[in-house]
């Protein structure tokens, strides 16, 4: 059996996904063991705010590849239930964000953490989002939801996943400059895998034992880590 496990991520697609593309990714996924295929949000092509009366394509693609999770990225959310749920409706996989709670009644339309198998490897992997409605707004008297502070909701969950896990990934739309602060802030990520900044990582940034990577934007390239627990981090960014 493998030792080691393969990671393949995107951010910030921006509805970009063309068919041809999201093949190519269903065949690199395919032909790596132990593989896993994560977005760091930003996927869909409505704003912040705008909603379309069609469904996201890009979902669909997605779907296609074969990607077993994402993170909710501002352009995801809406601070409307009925209109969130129109947004992510169509992804046949798991949106993930540990720092957005709903209010009241409101439906809990995406979850904070999924556990993944990976050969023989167990693989925690918990969503972050930068918060797009905070208790302290205004627009937050008529919001279904409130965004938590993303590292102090990284510092709650980290150890119980890291106690559940071989690999700890954090799958974030926060930006580069938070992720550094995030690794530098909460111990037990063994990898962070970033968006919103849409910044080209070539090789992962270390921050102590925590690695970082992002993969540019709108499908230009994907990329590929290949992680042997507690021994070594390989990356690179394929060509989409």
């Amino acid at each position: 059996m493998s030792s080691h496990i393969t990671i393949f991520h995107t951010n910030d697609l921006h509805s970009r996904l063309s068919y041809e593309k999201a093949i190519k990714l269903h065949n690199l996924k395919e032909s790596a063991p132990n593989s896993l295929l994560l977005d760091a949000g930003d996927a869909i092509r409505a704003g912040n705010v705008f909603v379309s009366f069609s469904k996201e394509p890009v979902l669909e693609l997605m779907s296609i590849a074969g990607y077993d999770a994402m993170t909710l990225g501002n352009r995801e959310f809406h601070f409307l239930a009925p209109a969130f749920r129109h947004k992510i409706g169509s992804a046949k996989f798991p949106v993930l964000c540990a720092n957005v709670h709903p209010v009241g009644d409101a439906e809990a339309l995406v979850v904070p953490h999924i556990n993944l198998d990976a050969g023989k490897f167990r693989v925690a992997v918990f969503g972050l989002s930068v918060p797009m409605i905070t208790s302290r707004m205004f627009v937050a008297r008529v919001s279904d939801y409130i965004f938590e502070d993303p590292i102090s909701a990284a510092a709650r969950v980290v150890p119980t996943l890291r106690s559940q896990a071989d690999l700890v990934v954090a799958l974030t739309h926060i930006g580069l400059k938070r992720d550094r602060f995030l690794a530098d802030s909460v111990p037990g990520i063994d990898l962070i895998i970033g968006g919103h900044s849409h910044s080209i990582l070539y090789e992962p940034e270390m921050v102590g034992f925590t690695a970082i990577v992002q993969a540019g934007s709108h499908a230009h390239s994907v990329g590929k880590i290949v992680i042997e627990p507690g021994v070594s981090v390989q990356s690179e960014l394929i060509d989409l």
